[in-house]
């Protein structure tokens, strides 16, 4: 395979966004620096914007650069050092029966039906409730970077969870998880990142990213309850305790 020497390699360029409606913060304008996935460079690209606090959705990785806001902070779990609460430890023992199967990346009709369930019980005022199994494909296909689907199968082998999952230099991004929102005993949302914390372990990779925190956001409380939990700030990547400037720069 031919390896196109660093002067060679198209210049990877990045672009601000138009300001649009916070779907986090009611009255708030967002605006995000972005740039696109392509070529045999994605995979690097794609760890070095993470290790900097940006996130992949399809072939765009991005992060917010919104004017007089930083309220999103981009966080990730140091897993040699995680510690398991004792409600994740029941998390794990209300799955024993679970199989966690590693797809490769390519949409099915199966994780569709699932995905549409999942958005209409708990997103269903947001766009993604009216995505179509053509966006979904996108979603799923599109921007892929070493990336992954993480199916969970019960004992019957029914499908009621899927984590879509991007493998970066050190570690795994979680890029979207969707699951059967009937099994609330399962708390499944937890278990899915509970899984990936177990994978890095065993794969000695250091970090599991999750992307943004936004103190005081229902959707994104979860987050926190992974101890201890790294976030990026100006002087780059520590404790969200200790994070007193969150919305880190690029290195």
């Amino acid at each position: 395979m031919s390896v196109i020497p660093p002067r060679q390699r198209p210049l990877q360029q990045f672009f601000r966004s138009g300001p649009m409606p916070c779907p986090y913060l009611p009255g708030r304008v967002e605006r995000k620096l972005f740039t696109r996935l392509f070529g045999p460079q994605a995979s690097e690209v794609n760890s070095t914007l993470s290790r900097a606090g940006f996130r992949r959705s399809h072939d765009i990785v991005y992060r917010p650069v919104c004017p007089a806001c930083n309220a999103c902070v981009p966080v990730r779990i140091p897993v040699a050092d995680f510690i398991l609460s004792r409600s994740q430890r029941r998390v794990l023992r209300a799955n024993e029966g679970i199989q966690l199967i590693e797809r490769p990346a390519t949409a099915t009709v199966e994780q569709f039906r699932l995905f549409s369930a999942y958005q209409r019980e708990r997103h269903s005022d947001s766009d993604m409730a009216r995505m179509t199994l053509a966006d979904f494909v996108s979603m799923v296909d599109d921007g892929r970077s070493d990336t992954v689907l993480f199916e969970a199968r019960n004992e019957s082998g029914l499908l009621i969870g899927c984590i879509l999952t991007d493998r970066l230099a050190d570690g795994l991004s979680a890029v979207y998880s969707f699951f059967n929102t009937a099994e609330t005993l399962r708390s499944f949302g937890t278990y899915l990142i509970l899984k990936l914390i177990e994978l890095c372990r065993s794969e000695s990779l250091p970090y599991v990213y999750l992307g943004y925190w936004i103190d005081g956001s229902r959707k994104m409380a979860y987050k926190a309850h992974f101890r201890p939990l790294e976030a990026l700030g100006h002087d780059g990547w520590a404790l969200l305790s200790e994070v007193t400037d969150p919305g880190g720069t690029m290195p």
